[in-house]
């Protein structure tokens, strides 16, 4: 009798465990969503970053976008023109490689050059710029908290004395970095453009070298020496470069610029502007 009860409880077991694969089976196939097997295979040519500087939450989403063709794989920062390339090929579409840009902090202003005013609250440039407005004398300059090292995934920013310095070998123009600076210091230029204007303040000349020592106070000496090339563009009291026609690196020599705010990009990466005017 136990015996026969036993068999019956496994025969009602088995049957009942097929009856619910066949449910699980038909909910499966109803509900199934197609997945296209091209976004996984864009996902695997990707770098794998997921540092978002595309503009989607990660690689996975910026594949499915690519595939759906609204977006191009030249959008990712982090992609070599090998990668766009291999992309572009294995999903039989073409694209233009867009020209790479890098980050520049508008910015020269380090502890040695600048006015700075006690600070003790959190070690972050937003919480200092709430706060207190941060420990440096001028209102355009970077704090040199870190925000935006922080925030960059592949380690190109460096907090040198009191000022956030961008390494261009290192930056691949992800972006995160601008959305994490505060000041509104840091923008994205084209990686073939060598010199910058290393100030962000409008304010005038006299009153910015009251603060800071390498600020631009618009002599417009480097205006003058580019001559007819449109290089150099004047706004205000501050003057810019003109990335949509860069100036060669000797145009820094060639100014003399006396705060040193005109730097090419690799020697200010490298400290080499460290002795300015008084």
């Amino acid at each position: 009798m136990d015996l026969k009860i036993i068999l019956i409880s496994i025969a009602a077991t088995g049957i009942i465990g097929v009856l619910l694969g066949l449910v699980i089976g038909y909910v499966a196939k109803v509900f199934a969503v197609d997945v296209d097997e091209r976004i996984e295979k864009v996902a695997e040519l990707l770098p794998g970053a997921n540092c978002g500087g595309c503009g989607f939450a990660g690689c996975a989403a910026f594949a499915k976008a690519v595939v759906a063709e609204d977006a191009a794989p030249s959008q990712c920062p982090v992609c070599s023109e090998d990668d766009v390339r291999n992309i572009a090929e294995y999903l039989g579409i073409v694209v233009e490689q867009g020209e790479k840009k890098v980050a520049v902090v508008r910015c020269s202003g380090d502890c040695a050059n600048t006015v700075r005013t006690l600070y003790n609250g959190i070690r972050d440039c937003r919480s200092a710029v709430v706060v207190a407005g941060g420990a440096k004398g001028c209102d355009y300059g970077c704090l040199g908290f870190g925000s935006c090292a922080n925030a960059c995934p592949f380690g190109a920013i460096e907090i040198r004395d009191g000022l956030a310095v961008v390494h261009p070998e290192l930056c691949v123009g992800c972006g995160n970095c601008v959305s994490a600076c505060p000041k509104n210091l840091i923008e994205l230029v084209p990686a073939s453009a060598e010199v910058h204007v290393y100030c962000n303040s409008p304010e005038k000349g006299v009153a910015k070298r009251k603060v800071c020592k390498t600020a631009c106070i618009a002599c417009r000496k480097c205006v003058k020496a580019s001559g007819e090339e449109d290089h150099m563009l004047v706004d205000g009291f501050l003057v810019k470069t003109n990335y949509d026609n860069p100036p060669p690196a000797d145009l820094v020599e060639a100014s003399a610029c006396p705060t040193s705010a005109l730097r090419v990009a690799s020697k200010h990466a490298a400290n080499e502007y460290q002795g300015v005017s008084k």
